[in-house]
């Protein structure tokens, strides 16, 4: 089984049809969406495509779903987590208008599909064995690291994990490194890279 791993594609279509292509030529028998659909600018229209595969698709939150989620759901927009912080801080104002207009933009056909996508997805895989998908890590859909962090403070959290692969994404930049045992997979962003382009 050849599987294809999307995240943060931040409602960025062009960029995510130019990664389907891809992916048709790499003849993936399924997909799976790691988070962060949306924000961005064509929110409707990138979940709409992304639905509509034609091929297996399996979807998991993000931070960005659950902030949109909270902004339907009428929640105080400083009591839900942005940046990584509950501290009640509101964010600045030009992000808050994001979510708003995103939440507007989904309503009433998809607010009720993103509060479905389950936080992580695991699947056995030929060759790699049972796979853990999350949008950044099995704790936290905002927690940080990358290819940089020192391995003695990720040990903790990836070593009672019984997979042999993680994939994760969140920082917009991709890696491939050994953690412990088990080797993590971050497949970086469709739809704003901050490193280099490229797939794993």
């Amino acid at each position: 089984m050849r599987v294809a791993a999307l995240y943060d594609v931040h409602g960025n279509l062009p960029a995510l049809e130019a990664v389907l292509e891809d992916i048709a030529r790499a003849r993936a028998d399924r997909v799976v969406v790691g988070g962060d659909v949306v924000p961005g600018p064509m929110p409707r229209e990138t979940l709409r495509r992304l639905l509509d595969l034609g091929l297996p698709t399996h979807f998991i939150y993000g931070n960005g779903e659950l902030s949109i989620l909270a902004q339907v759901a009428g929640a105080r927009t400083g009591s839900v987590t942005y940046w990584g912080t509950t501290s009640g801080v509101r964010p600045p104002e030009s992000i808050v208008e994001i979510y708003r207009w995103t939440a507007a933009q989904l309503q009433p056909e998809f607010d009720l599909v993103l509060a479905r996508w389950p936080k992580t997805l695991q699947l056995e895989i030929d060759g790699l064995g049972q796979v853990l998908f999350c949008h950044s890590t099995p704790r936290s859909e905002t927690e940080v690291f990358t290819r940089l962090t020192p391995e003695d403070r990720l040990l903790p959290l990836f070593e009672p994990l019984q997979v042999s692969m993680l994939v994760c994404g969140h920082t917009h930049m991709q890696f491939d490194r050994m953690i412990g045992k088990t080797r993590v997979v971050n497949a970086g962003s469709v739809g704003v890279p901050f490193g280099e382009p490229g797939a794993y």
